[in-house]
């Protein structure tokens, strides 16, 4: 959509450092235009557009640019952009998401954020430091910024944990225990209508993530010093196992979560249909356009005690980032979209609509983050998170391990018992199609 201000007041852009013009000293560009692909955050892409189409509205009042918005559901977005790169048709900026970054770089096709650029939208020291570090490779300037900060968490309802005297569950064990008090047949027909816990896993990308961040609890790494896979070590075998057993021999989440994606899982826990959800920070969003308020927030469980070279990680650093693409015929536009979209105003209005977390210092002295599950989510990923691996073969590695995982989770949604030398084969499998260095 075509989305102009009234005022037309023009551009200054990233010439605000460069040239050294003033917030009302801007360069009259009366076409300026840019087009923007965002990531759903919703779960509509029409409830996306009504969050993000006053924002880009008071933008162009702002400085005169249009914005055309498209919005992209994440299912389809990591194709979207590997064609927009492989044909140079692409948007000027675009989202996409924290385990792409490094990826996308080696690629060549997204603008670097330097130290010019990033005082052209503001200075690297308005964001937190740890959303910033996945944001590109290692010892390479960003290729992205950080725009809606995520963390993993496990939400309860707080109303069932209450009634069966449970307390919060803040292990593996716990959180299983408390799921099999949880999953019942309330109606007495003989069929569960409520599990104990439910998650995406119809979505490749959360498989992998969860591998990743129990795979660190257990001690393993996705990929060793030289970036070859390890996705069939001993650690990630047993995570993989953690993660499956949820359906296959625990018995608390419904093997239809195979199949589960988006919204899903949050309106099935909003709908009473589950006791807890696995999730990011969106899924409070989801919840507050369902109208359900009865949960509480935690980190995601560890072991009871971590092995052995393990480390107390609770997350990935997941989240959102902005990029812009070389190909962009209005490079200054696309910064001050950029700058717009990651200054105090929008970073409140639009991580307060999504339920996502601010990527920018000043927010969090807003009183609109007042909030206990919002200051939860942010300590998890302030000070349990690791970034997903930064290497150009990050994309691959989610999609590869991510795949691996959704087959075998279907597989035992579906009743196949599942061995660990099956886990194994499947994840080696994985691993072997990595090309590295390629």
């Amino acid at each position: 959509m075509g989305l102009r201000g009234r005022a037309g007041s023009g551009l200054c852009a990233a010439l605000i450092v460069l040239a050294g013009c003033g917030a009302n000293d801007a360069v009259t560009s009366d076409d300026a235009r840019v087009s923007y692909w965002a990531a759903s955050m919703t779960s509509s892409i029409t409830r996306d557009e009504e969050v993000l189409t006053p924002q880009l509205e008071a933008f162009t009042a702002e400085t005169g640019i249009e914005v055309d918005l498209e919005v992209v559901p994440w299912d389809d977005l990591w194709n979207r952009i590997l064609t927009a790169v492989s044909s140079g048709q692409g948007p000027d900026v675009l989202n996409i998401g924290t385990t792409w970054s490094a990826s996308l770089q080696a690629t060549g096709a997204f603008i670097e954020f330097d130290d010019e650029t990033m005082q052209a939208i503001g200075g690297a020291e308005k964001f937190v430091p740890t959303s910033l570090s996945a944001t590109g490779a290692d010892g390479q300037a960003p290729v992205a910024v950080p725009l809606y900060g995520q963390s993993y968490a496990l939400y309860y309802n707080t109303e069932m944990f209450t009634e069966a005297g449970l307390d919060t569950p803040g292990t593996w064990d716990e959180m299983v225990a408390a799921g099999r008090q949880l999953t019942l047949d309330t109606t007495g027909d003989g069929e569960i209508d409520q599990w104990g816990v439910t998650f995406q896993g119809g979505w490749s990308g959360v498989s992998a993530h969860l591998m990743f961040i129990l795979g660190r609890q257990n001690g393993g790494a996705l990929l060793d010093a030289a970036g070859q896979p390890q996705f069939d070590s001993e650690p990630q075998v047993a995570a993989a196992r953690r993660y499956l057993d949820l359906v296959a021999t625990d018995r608390i989440a419904s093997p239809s979560v195979a199949e589960l994606t988006g919204a899903g899982p949050a309106t099935e826990f909003a709908q009473g249909n589950a006791a807890m959800v696995i999730g990011q920070a969106t899924v409070r969003g989801v919840l507050a356009d369902l109208g359900f308020a009865d949960y509480g927030v935690t980190r995601l469980p560890s072991p009871r005690t971590v092995r052995d070279g393990g480390h107390d990680t609770s997350t990935m650093v997941a989240g959102t980032n902005l990029t812009v693409m070389d190909t962009t015929s209005d490079r200054a536009a696309a910064l001050e979209l950029v700058r717009h979209l990651t200054d105090i105003d929008a970073q409140v209005e639009l991580n307060l609509a999504y339920g996502t977390l601010p990527v920018i210092e000043a927010a969090y002295d807003h009183e609109a983050f007042d909030d206990d599950h919002l200051r939860t989510l942010r300590d998890v990923l302030r000070e349990y998170a690791e970034p997903f691996p930064q290497v150009p073969e990050a994309g691959q590695v989610e999609s590869l391990l991510g795949g691996a995982m959704k087959e075998l989770l279907a597989r035992v949604a579906t009743g196949d018992v599942i061995s660990d030398d099956d886990i194994r084969a499947a994840l080696r499998d994985a691993g072997q199609q990595l090309e590295v260095g390629r």
